[in-house]
């Protein structure tokens, strides 16, 4: 994780929170930090389409973000989502061309208007997410309809490390 990718989030949050994600599009990864070391980081898929908030863009998200909802707890790392809902499906690592949602969701809220929260850029109303993915071969490229996507097991690490209402920057 770069340097100056933290300090560019700090700047956009206007303080530095005890404990918050950073997800650098470029490095394909998501950090988590506490005040302004990085704790852990993982890879991830962010959206094909690049850096974009606009409704059906099927891009990621920029900018200030808190985790609104942590779903899926105690479940299995490859249990499947459909709605948020768990279907008792669970998949165990086979070949799958569904885009599944896997094991652990985070929801996320806008926190900036007309950047990611309000009419036709809201966050929350796109249900973007950090989330488990069956396609794990892709992780470390953009290739995601505008979620954060993560390795099922990495999902779950990250989901046990963080609470609803941690800020979270995606740059």
């Amino acid at each position: 994780m770069d340097p100056t990718a933290v300090e560019n989030a700090i700047d956009q949050l206007g303080l530095t929170p005890e404990r918050w994600l950073l997800v650098d599009v470029s490095a394909q990864e998501v950090a988590l930090l506490h005040g302004r070391s990085i704790e852990a980081t993982w890879p991830v898929s962010t959206a094909a389409a690049g850096l974009d908030a606009r409704q059906d863009s099927g891009g990621t998200p920029p900018g200030v973000h808190r985790i609104a909802e942590r779903i899926g707890e105690h479940g299995d790392s490859g249990a499947v989502f459909v709605s948020r809902e768990s279907t008792g499906e669970v998949w165990s690592g086979e070949p799958d061309e569904r885009d599944l949602i896997l094991g652990r969701i985070l929801t996320l809220d806008g926190c900036q208007d007309g950047v990611n929260r309000g009419r036709g850029v809201d966050s929350r109303e796109r249900y973007i997410y950090l989330h488990g993915t069956n396609h794990t071969d892709r992780i470390g490229e953009p290739c995601s309809h505008g979620c954060v996507r993560l390795r099922p097991d990495d999902m779950v690490a990250l989901f046990d490390l963080v609470e609803a209402g941690d800020p979270v920057v995606i740059a």
